[in-house]
């Protein structure tokens, strides 16, 4: 790809030319990403949120029971 620059050739380029070239690397990088279908993401959603779910009850009973121990030993 012609897009690509040395380093050394880059601070050799003007604040302009630099941000047009990083432009068309960002994009380059765009596509070649996979995006997820549909399908994909609002299973990979549901997920996340069954996992930070469970997480959260894990970390709330966990705080109840050192709670509870606390006020055991210091009244």
């Amino acid at each position: 790809m012609p897009d690509v620059v040395a380093p050394r050739e880059e601070s050799k380029l003007g604040l302009i030319a630099r941000i047009g070239l990083f432009y068309r690397q960002v994009v380059s990088e765009l596509r070649k990403v996979v995006w997820p279908t549909r399908k994909q993401l609002t299973t990979y959603t549901a997920v996340v949120l069954v996992f930070v779910s469970f997480i959260i009850a894990v970390v709330s009973l966990l705080d109840l029971v050192l709670t509870k121990i606390v006020f055991l030993v210091f009244g």
